[in-house]
């Protein structure tokens, strides 16, 4: 399905199928709250299994809702199945609150790349304070990548 086909309702619910489909994701409880064609909006509540001895947000649960929120601003944009193929993230804060939220888009896009950036945010009584920005490259996957997935699913 095709972001120019689909209705935005159609097309967030493609999103959120690919999501369902991801059992890390199911795993955190991630949600897929926006999504358009080269941006995305995740979120997380932070749960006491996902915060760390000091009681933030373990830094590698700010990592993975950053990464796979790039990634879905770069295959949205791109159209086409894709991996993170680089990702860096800063930390500017700890994660205290109830909840994350990752706000990523494609900067740049060609027809085997993407360039995204995204900032992750942490909610806390109502408030949205940015904890962590992040930017990755996401790359194409190619056809033989593809055709060898749907194999091993078939298998």
């Amino acid at each position: 399905m095709h972001s120019r086909t689909a209705s935005p309702e159609d097309f967030l619910a493609l999103g959120r199928q690919v999501l369902a489909n991801q059992p890390f994701s199911v795993l955190l409880g991630a949600e897929l709250v926006a999504l358009a064609p080269g941006r995305c909006e995740l979120s997380l509540a932070i749960t006491p299994q996902l915060r760390q001895q000091h009681g933030f947000a373990h830094g590698g649960v700010v990592s993975y809702l950053a990464d796979n929120a790039l990634t879905y601003a770069g295959g949205t944009a791109m159209q086409v199945p894709v991996v993170t193929s680089e990702f860096k993230i800063n930390y500017l804060r700890p994660a205290v609150g109830e909840r994350l939220l990752a706000r990523a888009e494609a900067v740049h896009h060609g027809k085997r790349q993407a360039v995204c950036r995204c900032e992750v945010l942490v909610i806390q009584d109502g408030q949205e304070k940015l904890c962590a920005v992040a930017q990755g490259t996401i790359a194409a996957l190619g056809a033989a990548q593809t055709e060898s997935d749907a194999a091993d699913a078939a298998a």
